[in-house]
């Protein structure tokens, strides 16, 4: 075999080289000058019918071609990987100092900030937070709270019947009465939330839909005291020490006594505020001792045991934190409400 001519096999490695201007044609330039069946591959194979004496020179000089390849080869490839991503760049290229088109930022919605707000300031004290079924036993929401068959709050015109003699429960109230129904070990301290319906006429602060957020602590030893004590702790840290409360005679079939807590109007201006009407004064929320008849319901000594219970209107909370005069319009859906809350929110 003839000694093979490795400055032949290079100069058409370099005239192919030249023309090779992408990765593509790069890997296909080195199957063909490196691969097993490349020129150079086959001088090796072919070096056992190279004469003796000539076959260290020929060996070295295919070796010294083939290295020589390889680092061209290694060397164009960094340059034209480098091309290939500056020409990219430079057609996908953006003014990032430009102002992106981003999706309007959302907010949390007043009920859901109010309702926060007040669990926060109840964890404090250690209650904690049950759930119950919105649609409810007459038991649990009438029978067990002593609001008997008579009462006018069983009235088709009070209360959202559904088939099966259920109904759409008028309080959070029920899910004291269902937790009490455990008869859990004192002391007790929850908080119930959510949703209650009531067949009321709609108008500017009325729904038949609406929310609540209620309190219940039983233990041995309770007092009037306590519940004056904790609504004063739980009124100020919502809305602020410097605000004036006041307590005023309520009736609750479930507590005795019963208890309203008024807040000083924060925006009156006179007969002619909106907040209260002039009344310098707005109700928030409802409570009182629990009615022996309930606790003797749930098999609890009343003579032993005594607790308060309270309840907070959220959705007025609400409707007064974002400066809405519609409790209605918290409702209803409209984007151009929710975007004028969230600017406004606090």
């Amino acid at each position: 075999m003839s000694r093979p001519d490795v400055d032949a096999i290079l100069e058409a490695f370099q005239a192919e080289l030249s023309s090779a201007d992408s990765p593509a044609a790069l890997e296909e330039l080195a199957r063909k000058h490196t691969g097993k069946k490349s020129p150079l591959k086959l001088a090796l194979k072919g070096l056992k019918d190279v004469p003796a004496d000539e076959r260290p020179l020929v060996a070295q000089a295919v070796h010294a071609a083939q290295e020589r390849i390889e680092v061209a080869l290694d060397q164009t490839r960094r340059r034209v990987e480098q091309a290939a991503l500056t020409a990219a760049l430079d057609a996908e290229w953006a003014d990032l100092s430009m102002p992106g088109v981003a999706p309007r930022r959302g907010a949390r919605h007043p009920l859901t900030v109010v309702e926060n707000q007040c669990l926060d300031v109840l964890r404090r004290l250690g209650f904690e937070l049950v759930d119950g079924p919105e649609v409810e036993e007459p038991y649990y929401n009438f029978d067990a709270l002593n609001i008997p068959e008579h009462h006018p709050a069983r009235d088709m015109q009070d209360t959202f019947w559904v088939n099966g003699g259920r109904l759409l429960r008028s309080h959070t109230t029920t899910v004291q009465a269902r937790v009490l129904s455990g008869h859990p070990k004192l002391p007790i301290r929850i908080a119930s939330a959510g949703r209650v319906y009531r067949n009321e006429a709609v108008d500017a602060t009325h729904l038949a839909m609406f929310h609540q957020l209620e309190g219940l602590w039983i233990d041995e030893g309770i007092t009037f005291a306590h519940l004056k004590g904790i609504l004063a702790f739980i009124v100020r840290s919502l809305y602020g020490a410097d605000r004036k409360i006041r307590f005023k005679p309520k009736f609750y079939p479930y507590t005795e006594p019963s208890v309203g807590v008024d807040l000083s109007c924060a925006v009156c201006g006179g007969a002619g505020c909106s907040a209260c009407h002039g009344a310098g004064w707005v109700t928030i929320l409802g409570a009182g001792m629990i009615h022996p008849k309930v606790f003797m319901e749930f098999g609890y000594d009343p003579n032993k045991v005594s607790g308060i219970a309270f309840g907070l209107g959220t959705t007025r909370m609400a409707a007064q934190w974002a400066g809405v005069h519609r409790v209605k319009s918290l409702y209803e859906q409209d984007l151009r409400v929710m975007h004028t809350l969230s600017r406004g929110a606090r």
